[in-house]
């Protein structure tokens, strides 16, 4: 939101007022003297105008999580364990998800609570891979190899997939890197080699690496190196 539309919004202010109050130097984000109203202020910025506090500001969360199997991908659910259960965090009420992994799938997932943080990380066209460990039931054929790299069809979507590099870790393991996010995409891929997936870990998300100290269930705050990165 803009500055001077969340000052105008107070009950007590209009946008003559807070122009003055910007022209004249009383205006703080963050400690900081701002004197442009169009600055964008989010929900975590600190606002005051003189000695009074227009908003607080929140603690902006980012945290890092290995998702176990069995465990759903929601913030609330009547019937299964969420992630969200897995947190024990006082505002662990405020996050959402950015990026889903299926029920059965584990590895990385990442919450927060800052919403343009996580679409830049999750936007469709975003050019951040996503890399994924994968066992199958039958080995991995070279014409499945080959086929990933041209792009796959899927019917009901009418489009072809991107190239996709697939390196083989064993006969029926493989680790992937997927630049998009169709439903149930690395299962469907497979699928039309009638090659049931067993397993998908997923081991990273743009410049964000699964812990490796994290065990399933585990997470951990992501550090302000890893915030910034995305």
């Amino acid at each position: 939101m803009r500055l001077d539309r969340l000052l105008a919004n107070q009950p007590d202010l209009n946008r003559r007022q807070v122009r003055q109050l910007l022209a004249a130097r009383q205006v703080t984000v963050n400690g900081q003297t701002l004197v442009c109203g169009e600055a964008e202020v989010s929900a975590f910025d600190h606002v005051r105008v003189d000695e009074r506090v227009i908003q607080a500001g929140k603690p902006a969360l980012y945290l890092m999580l290995n998702k176990p199997a069995g465990c759903v991908s929601a913030t609330r659910d009547p019937d299964h364990r969420t992630v969200i259960d897995l947190i024990d965090h006082a505002d662990k009420n405020d996050l959402h998800i950015a990026g889903r992994l299926d029920g059965n799938s584990t590895g990385l997932l990442v919450l927060t609570n800052d919403g343009q943080w996580s679409r830049r990380l999750t936007l469709p066209g975003s050019v951040l891979g996503k890399t994924y460990r994968v066992e199958t039931a039958h080995d991995i054929t070279q014409a499945c190899i080959e086929a990933f790299a041209a792009g796959l069809y899927f019917r009901f979507e009418n489009l072809t997939t991107r190239p996709v590099a697939l390196e083989l870790l064993g006969p029926r393991e493989a680790r992937l890197t997927l630049h998009e996010g169709r439903y149930h995409q690395i299962k469907r891929m497979f699928g039309q080699f009638r090659n049931p997936v067993l397993a998908i870990h997923r081991e990273r998300m743009g410049p964000l690496t699964l812990d490796p100290s994290l065990g399933p269930g585990k997470h951990r705050p992501l550090t302000a190196a890893e915030i910034a990165a995305v």
